[in-house]
């Protein structure tokens, strides 16, 4: 078969395609253009949808980044001139970072970041001695799918707990660190906590077991180092 052949064949099938489409949608010419109208009020509500998506996280992102700003000030130096931003205590800073962590929760709590508010929240109400509000918005913080955020707030949560005579419930959030640890908190710093909690209710047996797990798993790191140093001292 010649070039010009198979070219003039092409053109009839592309013809006849061409024809069949034609002859489909004068048939279905209301259901197309409905079709065509709802594609493209999708395709809007999808634009509008990402960009307000992004409006809201730089907006989440900055108000986070005001708030850690404050929590990361200075104090002030003892016997130095007042200036403003600048705060005498942790207690005043931990007071107003707390506002603005709230406000950010509050405002963007279904974004990664008001989660993240959640948990400096609770920290701060932590540091301001309100431990319920603290309990409330670690726990938030806790169930987080961020697994780094999570076990931060469940080791907050835990020491949390253990200051208010608690002791179980921060045994079993300590268990879960070890379960599924992460990059923020390790194994190690798990069982050494929970190692610190047997050995405050005074299980020394159960404490020096764990010590001895995180040494020998962990010889050149600080945990290791840190549970070897416990082990020579009971």
């Amino acid at each position: 078969m010649d070039t010009q052949t198979r070219h003039a064949l092409k053109k009839d099938k592309f013809a006849q395609a061409a024809a069949t489409s034609a002859s489909w949608v004068g048939e279905h010419r209301s259901s197309v253009i409905r079709w065509a109208i709802t594609a493209g009020a999708v395709l809007v509500v999808g634009i509008g949808a990402l960009t307000y998506w992004a409006l809201r996280t730089s907006a989440a992102d900055a108000a986070l980044g005001s708030a850690l700003d404050v929590y990361t000030t200075p104090l002030a130096i003892p016997g130095a001139p007042p200036e403003p931003g600048v705060y005498s205590t942790s207690a005043d800073r931990a007071k107003e970072a707390n506002r603005e962590f709230v406000a950010v929760a509050h405002d963007f709590g279904w974004l990664p970041e008001g989660t993240k508010a959640h948990y400096f929240a609770g920290v701060t109400f932590e540091e301001m001695g309100q431990t319920g509000s603290a309990e409330s918005e670690l726990t938030i913080a806790s169930h987080s799918w961020d697994r780094n955020l999570a076990n931060l707030a469940k080791l907050a949560l835990a020491g949390l707990y253990r200051q208010t005579g608690r002791d179980n419930e921060a045994a079993d959030l300590y268990n879960q660190i070890v379960a599924k640890p992460s990059t923020t908190v390790s194994v190690g710093v798990a069982q050494l906590d929970l190692a610190d909690l047997y050995a405050s209710e005074g299980k020394q047996d159960q404490a020096r077991a764990l010590w001895a797990k995180v040494r020998d798993a962990d010889k050149e790191g600080a945990a290791g180092q840190i549970a070897a140093q416990k082990l020579i001292g009971k």
